[in-house]
């Protein structure tokens, strides 16, 4: 496991997930990281509109079985002007083998115009402060 990985999302490996091989379709597992690194750029930088912008070469170490429990891991490894660069893994949790690391995963913070807009932020957060407000002040 990578130095600065935090373990935070679960996916169970079902029928649908499975290729050709009985095994755990890339599609799928790229589908789950993509939504997951979403997600996490969102909280990070506080602005629900952000997009995927590049993907860096995509290392397939090992698959996945139905019935497997995955966790996939992401971490905050830079802070640019208007996006966030982030490294991801994905470990099988029964065997605690490694399934596949993508060294880069940027995406864009993007303003109401469409374009891209400065976020303001230089380091990863743990807390949950930085949720977008509109979507906070709509559960008051």
């Amino acid at each position: 496991m990578a130095k600065g990985i935090t373990f935070h999302t679960r996916k169970w490996v079902r029928p649908e997930d499975l290729n050709a091989n009985g095994t755990l379709f890339g599609g799928s597992l790229l589908r789950w990281i993509d939504e997951e690194a979403a997600i996490y750029s969102i909280i990070q930088l506080g602005n629900k509109h952000v997009v995927t912008k590049f993907m860096s070469e995509i290392n397939f170490i090992a698959s996945a079985k139905e019935g497997d429990l995955i966790e996939m891991g992401l971490t905050a490894i830079d802070f640019g002007r208007t996006s966030i660069t982030l490294r991801a893994e994905v470990r099988n949790i029964f065997t605690q083998e490694s399934i596949l690391t993508i060294e880069k995963i940027v995406f864009v913070n993007i303003g109401e115009d469409g374009k891209p807009e400065p976020h303001g932020y230089d380091h990863i957060t743990y807390t949950r402060d930085r949720i977008p407000l509109e979507i906070t002040k709509a559960l008051i």
